[in-house]
């Protein structure tokens, strides 16, 4: 089993940019999906976005598509999320996951969580 953990969190104007980075371990990285949810203060984590595990597919909630981009390094064990024009209600604590599946995230429990990362946007 992978471990994973996140970076790249932290304050940024609406209209501005974070890439959120997670580095996993393990030799087996590659033969998980990857992907990111989020907690609002208050509210139920949700989905974000997931990859597969090579890298081929891509699947975003309906709220950051055409914002926030997903991409993986199998090479480097990390999972990037690009994200852009951000909005004050992308404010959360943004967390990697890891699964060997690549479907259904967001209706079904997931293998692997990352311990976190803050993005605060500022409006």
């Amino acid at each position: 089993q992978v471990q994973l953990v996140e970076s790249g969190g932290g304050l940024v104007q609406a209209g501005g940019s974070l890439r959120l980075s997670c580095a996993a371990s393990g030799r087996t990285f590659s033969s998980y999906a990857m992907g990111w949810f989020r907690q609002a203060p208050g509210k139920e984590r949700e989905f974000v976005a997931v990859i597969r595990r090579s890298g081929g597919s891509t699947y975003y909630v309906d709220s950051v598509k055409g914002r926030f981009t997903i991409s993986r390094d199998n090479a480097k064990n990390t999972v990037y999320l690009q994200m852009n024009s951000l909005k004050p209600e992308d404010t959360a604590v943004y967390y990697c996951a890891a699964d060997p599946y690549g479907s259904n995230w967001g209706s079904r429990p997931i293998e692997v969580w990352g311990q976190g990362t803050l993005v605060t946007v500022s409006s």
